[in-house]
């Protein structure tokens, strides 16, 4: 059994995790340099005192890490951070969590709001994905790209169109991507985490409204940081060596629940 699991591990693979500063980027860093992974973690600057506590907590725990300025929507900022990761060498895999939403009715939802979203989410996913790709093949290597997605890019809910909108295209990107990488030995697939209780959103989930959601779960309850560590795990590891092309949700059945 410990030669079955220890696909799992990822001992002295670069790994780049984007949108690493709190939330699931955070505990994804974090999981992953405790599975022997070389960890570099990427937010756009503003942000660059909470990716340095990120770091500094990895390296306490005997991982290895570091930190890298990046914006996602630009194409220089994206190409500078490859450049940067390049004294590791080529990413073995990418994390492609990055994202942002704006919250509001659909008609109070404004072109800049769209704009936003769109970019961060979808087109910063592409840039990403796409640069990491051209290094993995000019490095002769294969690789593994797990863009993260949502529950929201195959249903809906109110007061999120953008963003539900930019995960429909995360899924369809990843299998687009998934599609001409094969032959590349690139693996792409995404991740479709439901609703995970973080720093940012716990008031809410805990709320009387946060009940109400809750009670339309099939398991009645929302996920853990922890529920998402095995799924990751798979799509970033040998462990899942033929899967490409895959969405993986990890909701509580979420999204089979009744209409």
């Amino acid at each position: 059994m410990s030669g079955a699991l220890d696909r799992f591990r990822l001992d002295g693979r670069v790994v780049l995790v984007t949108g690493a500063s709190s939330g699931l980027g955070t505990h994804f860093a974090q999981l992953l340099a405790s599975v022997g992974a070389r960890v570099a973690v990427a937010v756009a600057a503003r942000r660059a005192d909470k990716l340095q506590t990120v770091v500094d907590t990895i390296v306490q725990a005997g991982g290895e890490a570091r930190a890298l300025a990046l914006d996602v929507t630009d194409p220089a900022s994206v190409r500078a951070c490859f450049d940067e990761l390049a004294s590791w060498g080529a990413p073995d895999v990418v994390i492609n969590n990055a994202g942002v939403t704006v919250t509001r009715p659909l008609l109070e939802q404004t072109p800049e709001d769209f704009d936003q979203v769109l970019d961060t989410n979808l087109k910063g996913c592409w840039l990403v994905a796409t640069e990491a790709a051209r290094r993995m093949v000019a490095a002769g290597q294969g690789g593994s790209i797990v863009n993260v997605a949502s529950i929201l890019g195959e249903r809906v809910a109110g007061g999120v169109a953008p963003y539900a909108i930019s995960k429909a295209g995360v899924v369809q990107a990843t299998k687009a991507m998934a599609l001409e990488l094969a032959r590349h030995r690139i693996r792409v697939n995404a991740l479709l985490p439901g609703y995970v209780v973080t720093d940012l959103n716990r008031d809410f989930l805990t709320s009387e409204a946060g009940d109400k959601l809750r009670s339309r779960i099939p398991s009645r309850r929302f996920g853990e940081l922890s529920d998402l560590d095995g799924p990751l795990l798979l799509l970033a590891s040998d462990a899942g060596a033929a899967m490409s092309g895959a969405t993986v949700a990890v909701d509580g059945a979420h999204l089979v629940s009744s209409l």
